[in-house]
Protein backbone atom coordinates (compact mmCIF):
# COMPACT_ATOMS: atom_id res chain seq x y z
CA UNK A 1 0.00 0.00 0.00
CA UNK A 2 1.49 3.32 -1.01
CA UNK A 3 1.53 6.33 1.25
CA UNK A 4 0.92 9.76 -0.24
CA UNK A 5 3.20 12.76 0.33
CA UNK A 6 1.02 14.28 3.07
CA UNK A 7 1.09 11.06 5.10
CA UNK A 8 4.87 10.81 4.61
CA UNK A 9 5.32 14.36 5.96
CA UNK A 10 3.06 13.58 8.91
CA UNK A 11 5.15 10.50 9.73
CA UNK A 12 8.36 12.57 9.58
CA UNK A 13 6.71 15.19 11.81
CA UNK A 14 5.84 12.51 14.38
CA UNK A 15 9.49 11.40 14.43
CA UNK A 16 10.65 15.00 14.86
CA UNK A 17 8.16 15.60 17.67
CA UNK A 18 9.46 12.54 19.55
CA UNK A 19 12.95 14.01 19.51
CA UNK A 20 12.29 17.67 20.34
CA UNK A 21 11.18 18.72 23.77
CA UNK A 22 7.78 20.13 24.52
CA UNK A 23 7.17 23.86 24.42
CA UNK A 24 6.82 25.64 27.75
CA UNK A 25 5.74 29.12 28.80
CA UNK A 26 9.39 30.19 29.06
CA UNK A 27 10.54 28.41 25.87
CA UNK A 28 7.64 27.68 23.51
CA UNK A 29 7.76 25.50 20.43
CA UNK A 30 8.12 27.44 17.16
CA UNK A 31 6.01 25.36 14.76
CA UNK A 32 6.61 26.07 11.06
CA UNK A 33 4.31 25.01 8.23
CA UNK A 34 5.01 25.81 4.59
CA UNK A 35 2.49 25.18 1.82
CA UNK A 36 2.67 26.07 -1.86
CA UNK A 37 0.76 29.32 -1.28
CA UNK A 38 1.47 30.39 2.32
CA UNK A 39 3.88 30.11 5.25
CA UNK A 40 2.81 29.90 8.89
CA UNK A 41 4.70 30.23 12.20
CA UNK A 42 3.14 29.54 15.62
CA UNK A 43 4.59 29.76 19.11
CA UNK A 44 2.99 26.96 21.12
CA UNK A 45 2.99 26.31 24.87
CA UNK A 46 2.42 22.55 25.04
CA UNK A 47 2.01 22.53 28.83
CA UNK A 48 -1.05 24.78 28.64
CA UNK A 49 -2.08 23.52 25.16
CA UNK A 50 -2.34 27.01 23.73
CA UNK A 51 -0.88 29.13 20.98
CA UNK A 52 1.03 32.07 22.45
CA UNK A 53 1.54 33.94 19.18
CA UNK A 54 1.38 33.38 15.44
CA UNK A 55 2.12 34.97 12.10
CA UNK A 56 1.61 33.99 8.48
CA UNK A 57 1.38 35.28 4.93
CA UNK A 58 -2.42 35.01 4.90
CA UNK A 59 -2.90 38.77 5.42
CA UNK A 60 -0.94 39.68 2.30
CA UNK A 61 -2.83 39.18 -0.94
CA UNK A 62 -0.85 38.07 -3.97
CA UNK A 63 2.33 37.40 -2.02
CA UNK A 64 4.83 34.98 -3.57
CA UNK A 65 5.91 32.03 -1.44
CA UNK A 66 9.66 32.45 -1.97
CA UNK A 67 12.84 32.99 0.07
CA UNK A 68 12.36 36.78 0.29
CA UNK A 69 8.91 36.29 1.80
CA UNK A 70 10.27 33.60 4.12
CA UNK A 71 12.83 36.11 5.41
CA UNK A 72 10.05 38.62 6.13
CA UNK A 73 7.97 35.94 7.89
CA UNK A 74 10.96 35.03 10.09
CA UNK A 75 11.53 38.67 11.03
CA UNK A 76 7.83 39.13 11.73
CA UNK A 77 7.81 35.96 13.85
CA UNK A 78 10.72 37.31 15.92
CA UNK A 79 8.84 40.59 16.38
CA UNK A 80 5.72 38.73 17.55
CA UNK A 81 7.85 36.68 19.94
CA UNK A 82 9.47 39.80 21.44
CA UNK A 83 6.03 41.39 21.79
CA UNK A 84 4.84 38.34 23.76
CA UNK A 85 8.00 38.30 25.92
CA UNK A 86 9.55 35.21 24.31
CA UNK A 87 13.36 35.19 24.16
CA UNK A 88 14.12 31.58 23.24
CA UNK A 89 12.25 28.84 21.41
CA UNK A 90 12.66 25.25 20.25
CA UNK A 91 12.12 24.81 16.50
CA UNK A 92 9.58 22.31 15.15
CA UNK A 93 10.14 22.10 11.39
CA UNK A 94 6.91 20.14 10.94
CA UNK A 95 8.34 17.24 8.97
CA UNK A 96 9.81 19.50 6.30
CA UNK A 97 13.50 19.38 5.38
CA UNK A 98 15.58 22.06 7.07
CA UNK A 99 16.47 23.91 3.89
CA UNK A 100 14.97 26.53 1.63
CA UNK A 101 12.04 28.44 3.10
CA UNK A 102 12.07 26.67 6.48
CA UNK A 103 15.78 27.38 6.97
CA UNK A 104 15.32 31.01 5.86
CA UNK A 105 12.48 31.54 8.35
CA UNK A 106 14.59 30.22 11.23
CA UNK A 107 17.76 32.07 10.22
CA UNK A 108 15.97 35.41 9.83
CA UNK A 109 14.23 34.94 13.20
CA UNK A 110 17.64 34.29 14.80
CA UNK A 111 19.10 37.34 13.04
CA UNK A 112 16.21 39.41 14.42
CA UNK A 113 17.10 38.39 17.99
CA UNK A 114 15.27 35.14 18.70
CA UNK A 115 17.36 32.44 20.40
CA UNK A 116 17.03 28.78 19.38
CA UNK A 117 17.65 26.28 22.19
CA UNK A 118 17.42 22.55 22.59
CA UNK A 119 18.24 22.22 26.29
CA UNK A 120 15.59 22.25 28.97
CA UNK A 121 14.85 25.64 30.50
CA UNK A 122 15.80 25.81 34.15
Amino acid sequence: MSINRKEQRQARHARVRRKISRGTAVRPRMAIYVSNKHMYVQFINDEASCTVGATSTLKDEGVKCNLATAKKVGELAAAVAKEKGIASVVVDRGGFKFHGRVKTIVESAVAAGLRITTEEAK
